[in-house]
């Protein structure tokens, strides 16, 4: 399965184009530009420039899976996190049913399913933006994942998570290897298609709470 990551020059990003490179779901990253492909340190990486703000239907031929992680930060102007988070990421969308790729998981965030008086006057542009994408996203007939994390931190990856469409916290941090972690094990695993859900660093093995997935969904 040929995936194209949207976002691999981004933390999260950057990690699973490392997690999938020489597996049987080889990466295609998407960056910006070609200055961010130049600082590569392992230049035998499929890669590809395409922009978000522009048009990068080429990124997407020979690709079997997208998993958009690009995101403007819950602390950019508005005008900047609606051309990323909602208008790139729907443009992804209808670009992956235009090409025909039927699997597409989202990296959102923890709270964005919420109703907007709930949002944080600060980041409600974010929330909202995001919420907007993943809607579109359902509204597909794609094999979606939608991924919804908590604040996100770069330590070390702890592999344990709670995670389900519905958890027991509603607010809590992951590190972003655990949720490169959990994209990379969630392209096996139908169980999680057509599901939105919230993940948090918790104490349940990442394979344990994709198994249990996979039970209900059987």
């Amino acid at each position: 399965m040929k995936v194209l990551v949207i976002g691999a020059n981004g933390k999260i990003g950057s990690i699973l184009m490392k997690k999938l490179h020489k597996t049987t779901h080889p990466p295609r990253g998407m960056y910006r530009e070609l200055a961010q492909i130049n600082r590569l340190p392992n230049q035998d990486m499929d890669t590809v420039v395409g922009d978000l703000e522009s048009d990068f239907d080429h990124a997407f031929q020979g690709i079997d899976a997208v998993v958009f992680t690009a995101g403007s930060g819950g602390h950019t102007p508005a005008e900047k996190t609606d051309l990323i988070d909602r208008r790139g990421a729907k443009k992804a969308i209808d670009l992956a049913i235009k090409h025909n790729v039927k699997r597409f998981i989202m990296v959102s965030a923890l709270g964005a399913d919420r109703p907007s008086h709930e949002w944080p006057n600060s980041m409600a542009h974010y929330f909202a933006a995001k919420a907007d994408a993943d809607q579109h996203l359902r509204q597909s007939n794609l094999d979606y994942t939608i991924l919804m994390p908590g604040m996100l931190n770069d330590d070390h990856g702890t592999n344990n998570v709670e995670m389900g469409e519905v958890i027991s916290r509603k607010t809590g941090s992951i590190t972003r290897t655990d949720v490169a972690t959990v994209i990379q094990a969630c392209l096996d695993h139908e169980g999680t298609y057509q599901k939105s859900l919230k993940m948090l660093n918790g104490d349940t093995p990442i394979p344990v709470a994709l198994a249990e997935l996979d039970a209900v969904t059987a």
